[in-house]
């Protein structure tokens, strides 16, 4: 347990999750902002996609860069203010469009990945 434990919290591992979070971080820019993305990487529904896509990034980002819960209110800011952006930026390019429904997707996959993140914290604030 200690060992599976370390892979998320241990200091030596945060440049890995940085490098996972990085690339993460370019293939959901690409998939939101290219004009076709490819049909082959889709749940099938377009806020699934975007849940699972900023699930993935809160996780990573916790071990990456704000492995404390109080830092998460951060990390929460910073991932919804990209998902945002992502939006503005799809309102100028056809055949692309804003929903402000993919921002509560966004959200809904931020909370969810620093849940799933939520035990390994705790379990090594006990160790």
């Amino acid at each position: 347990m200690k060992t599976l434990l370390s892979l998320f919290t241990a200091p030596e591992r945060r440049q890995m999750w940085r490098y996972v979070f990085t690339v993460l971080l370019a293939v959901a820019s690409w998939l939101a902002l290219s004009g076709a993305p490819p049909k082959t990487v889709d749940t099938g529904w377009d806020k699934a996609n975007h849940a699972l896509a900023f699930a993935s990034l809160a996780f990573t980002a916790v071990w990456a860069f704000w492995p404390q819960p109080p830092q998460w209110r951060v990390l929460f800011a910073v991932l919804l203010a990209y998902g945002i952006g992502i939006e503005i930026a799809q309102s100028f390019l056809p055949p692309r469009s804003a929903d402000w429904h993919d921002v509560v997707a966004d959200a809904v996959g931020i909370v969810v990945g620093l849940l799933a993140a939520w035990p390994a914290t705790v379990l090594a604030r006990r160790d």
